[in-house]
C-alpha cells in the first residue's frame, strides 16, 4: 500500500512537471525550447522508478492538464511527438540495456513518434508541416529588404541575396526528412544524458556510454555515403526527383555520421599527442569555420568507421 502511494505521490508531481514545461514551452521564448525538448524526461525518470503503468498514466494526467490549461492540440503534439521516446528510454534504462541499444531504441522510437504528430498534423489541419516556419521566414526576408531598399541599397544585390534566400529555402525543403531524424537524435540524446544524471542521483545504477573520444559508428554511414552519390547523380540527370530528395537526405546524415566521428577522432588525436587544451579548441574551432577543412573532417570521420585509425596505428603504438 505505502509503495502504490509513493508510487502516485511521485507520478502526480512528475505529471504536474510536464504540464509546467509545457507551458514554458508555449509561452517562454528560447527557454521554452529547452523545454519542449526536455519533456519526456520526467516520463523516464517515472518509468525507471515505477514501471511503464505509471509512465503511461501521468502521460494521460499530463495530457489532460495541458489540453485544459493550454489547448487540445498542442497536448497531442506534444504527447504523440516526445512521449514514446521517454518511454523508451525509460524502458531501456529499467531493464540494464546497454547504452548503445538503449539510444537506438529511443532513436527510432523518437523519429516514428515525430513522423507520426505531422503526419497527424497534416490530417487535422490539410497545412503541410513547416509550411508556417517558411512563411515566416519568407516575410522576415521581405522585411530585411525593405529595409536595406530604404538605405539606398543596391536592388541588384537585393533580387541576388533574393535568389540565394530560395534557392538555400528550396534545399531546406529538400531536407526536410533529415530534420525531422535529427530532431529525433537530439531530443533522445538530450534526454539519455539528463536522464542518467538524474537517475544516478536518485540512487540508480546507470551505464554511461563510452568516452567521446572512443566513440566508433558503424561502417554502414560509409556505404550510405557512398549509395547516396550515385542515386543522386541518377536522380538529377534523370529528373527523379523523388530519388534525388531521398539520396540528399541519406548524404547529408552520412556526413553528419561522419563529421561525428571525425571529431571524436580529433578528440583522441589531441590527447594522445598531448596538445594544450587551449590549442586543441582553438584548431577546430577554426576547423568548423573553414568549409573545406570541416568537409575533410567529415570524410576522416567516414574513412575511421572503416580503417579505425586509432586501433589500427596509435593504440597499437601506445602497446608496444
Amino acid at each position: 500500500m505505502a509503495t502504490r502511494v509513493a508510487s502516485m505521490t511521485e507520478s502526480g508531481l512528475l505529471a504536474a512537471l510536464t504540464v509546467v514545461m509545457a507551458l514554458i514551452g508555449v509561452y517562454v521564448p528560447f527557454l521554452g525550447t529547452v523545454a519542449v525538448l526536455m519533456w519526456p524526461l520526467p516520463i523516464l525518470v517515472l518509468v525507471v522508478r515505477h514501471g511503464l503503468k505509471w509512465g503511461l498514466m501521468a502521460i494521460v494526467v499530463a495530457c489532460v492538464l495541458t489540453a485544459a490549461l493550454i489547448e487540445p492540440m498542442v497536448s497531442v503534439r506534444l504527447a504523440l511527438a516526445f512521449a514514446p521516446g521517454g518511454i523508451a528510454l525509460g524502458w531501456g534504462f529499467r531493464k540494464g540495456w546497454s547504452p548503445v541499444r538503449t539510444l537506438t531504441t529511443g532513436i527510432v522510437c523518437s523519429m516514428a513518434a515525430k513522423l507520426a504528430a505531422l503526419s497527424l498534423l497534416f490530417a487535422l489541419t490539410g497545412v503541410e508541416p513547416f509550411s508556417s516556419q517558411f512563411e515566416i521566414m519568407e516575410q522576415s526576408f521581405d522585411s530585411s529588404a525593405e529595409i536595406y531598399r530604404s538605405m539606398g541599397m543596391n536592388e541588384t544585390q537585393i533580387e541576388e541575396s533574393r535568389t540565394i534566400f530560395t534557392e538555400n529555402l528550396a534545399l531546406v525543403r529538400l531536407l526536410l526528412p533529415l530534420i525531422v531524424v535529427m530532431m529525433g537524435v537530439m531530443d533522445t540524446m538530450v534526454n539519455h544524458f539528463f536522464g542518467g544524471i538524474v537517475l544516478r542521483r536518485l540512487g540508480h545504477e546507470v551505464q554511461t556510454l563510452p568516452p567521446f573520444a572512443e566513440w566508433r559508428l558503424p561502417p554502414v554511414f560509409v556505404y550510405l555515403f557512398g549509395f547516396s552519390l550515385v542515386g543522386a547523380y541518377w536522380g538529377s540527370t534523370r529528373n527523379i526527383s523523388l530519388l534525388y530528395q531521398a539520396s540528399l537526405n541519406v548524404s547529408m546524415l552520412a556526413t553528419f555520421a561522419g563529421l561525428i566521428e571525425g571529431v571524436s577522432v580529433y578528440t583522441y588525436a589531441s590527447r594522445y599527442f598531448r596538445w594544450p587544451k587551449f590549442f586543441a579548441v582553438a584548431m577546430m574551432t577554426f576547423i568548423m569555420l573553414n568549409g573545406f577543412l570541416l568537409r575533410l573532417l567529415c570524410l576522416v570521420g567516414l574513412f575511421d568507421m572503416v580503417i579505425d585509425y586509432r586501433k589500427r596505428y596509435w593504440k597499437k603504438k601506445s602497446e608496444e
